[in-house]
């Protein structure tokens, strides 16, 4: 979660040098630096069911799965966010403080950081040419939608709703039941 940004502009270098001295994680947009909120339980859990499945998943096959503590580079915007998860195949992606090549990127979103995830972010990361997949997942109700990559380069969405529906995330090749991804979630 994101707020309000703070008001001076920041070079990419001072953004970097203050990621590592801070208490507080920013997102990096085109100079304005936005602290990252602390995350609710149940975003936390989602993360955790997700995150484990996937490194569980990935292991020894040279994607790489990162958390909200890595920083993913849009360079051509000018842009570091912090996704809840990403996920890398990238050789070359080797940079220490950030990652320019996911082909997974996973936001957990409330109904105060939707509209940000949904648009803004969206749209920035669609800019990236590794990216396949896009998933939004909702932390206040049983919804996953995942905003695909076709072979043309168009984005075509795709929503899960039903408790007993699997979750494909294609571009790992892994699928996950919605129950597994809510598993100890309170959701009202």
């Amino acid at each position: 979660m994101i707020s309000q940004a703070q008001k001076s502009h920041t070079t990419v270098d001072e953004y970097l040098k203050l990621e590592l001295s801070s208490f507080v994680r920013h997102e990096y947009v085109a100079g304005q630096l936005y602290p990252v909120l602390n995350h609710n339980q149940e975003s936390r859990i989602i993360t955790a069911n997700l995150l484990t499945r996937l490194r569980t998943h990935l292991h020894g096959t040279g994607y790489r799965v990162f958390s909200s503590e890595m920083r993913l580079s849009i360079p051509q915007s000018n842009i570091f966010y912090h996704p809840e998860i990403f996920v890398t195949k990238n050789s070359f992606d080797r940079e220490r403080k950030f990652k320019t090549n996911p082909c997974l990127v996973v936001e957990v979103f409330s109904s105060t950081t939707e509209r940000v995830s949904r648009y803004e972010k969206r749209m920035h990361y669609s800019e990236i040419e590794s990216l396949n997949e896009y998933v939004l997942i909702s932390q206040s109700e049983m919804k996953v939608d995942i905003y695909r990559k076709n072979n043309y380069g168009s984005w075509n969405l795709v929503t899960y709703q039903s408790p007993w529906a699997s979750v494909d995330f294609m571009s790992v090749n892994m699928t996950m039941p919605m129950a597994e991804i809510y598993e100890d979630v309170n959701i009202k």
